[in-house]
């Protein structure tokens, strides 16, 4: 969430989160069900007319988010080439690219802390069964926050590895990497007591 949030300001940015979680979940099971190469590809090009309502930077923005998906298109379309199942494929990988990009789309236009509010209302009902709606909340924006810093952490540590020995990483490294991050949850986890805590 932190990475895909639009620079861009637009009109779907002043919408309320829950709204356009509601219409993405909507929308998604709209498309499910469908059978058809055209109607897929119908949803797929009123999806790009909204990415290109917002602007063109903005949908520029959100085409190059859904690059990632490619080796799964390619592997859809070898399987079904081989299967002789064109349309199936077809119909599989608009499925596919169109949940994705919808929620990218919602990803792009919502705040990490709006959403995050939105989750603290749903959990709200919970709290008499001693679920903490602020723990989750703040869990969850733990979470988001530092995967990416392990990921980098890890990669730092898989590249320090590459240049002292001609082995293979494998599995070395995944103690390292647990240390990690069991160190930086006792420093995260000090500076909320240090702040007050919840």
């Amino acid at each position: 969430m932190l990475t895909l949030t639009s620079p861009v300001e637009t009109w779907l940015h002043r919408w309320p989160v829950g709204v356009k979680l509601g219409l993405m979940a909507l929308g998604t099971a709209l498309v499910f069900p469908v059978q058809s190469p055209w109607v897929m590809g119908a949803a797929l090009l009123a999806l790009l007319a909204l990415y290109l309502a917002l602007g063109l930077r903005f949908a520029r923005h959100g085409l190059a988010m859904l690059r990632p998906l490619w080796p799964f298109f390619l592997i859809l379309a070898l399987w079904h080439l081989w299967q002789d199942e064109i349309a199936r494929g077809l119909i599989i990988a608009g499925r596919m690219g169109f949940a994705v990009a919808l929620a990218n789309l919602v990803t792009m236009t919502t705040r990490l802390d709006a959403m995050l509010a939105l989750v603290e209302r749903l959990l709200r009902p919970l709290h008499h069964i001693g679920v903490n709606p602020r723990m989750v909340a703040l869990a969850m924006a733990m979470v988001i926050r530092f995967t990416p810093v392990l990921l980098d952490k890890m990669s730092q540590l898989m590249q320090a590895w590459r240049a002292r020995s001609p082995k293979r990483v494998g599995a070395r490294i995944v103690l390292p990497v647990v240390l990690l991050a069991l160190d930086d949850a006792d420093h995260v986890a000090e500076a909320l007591r240090a702040r007050g805590g919840l």
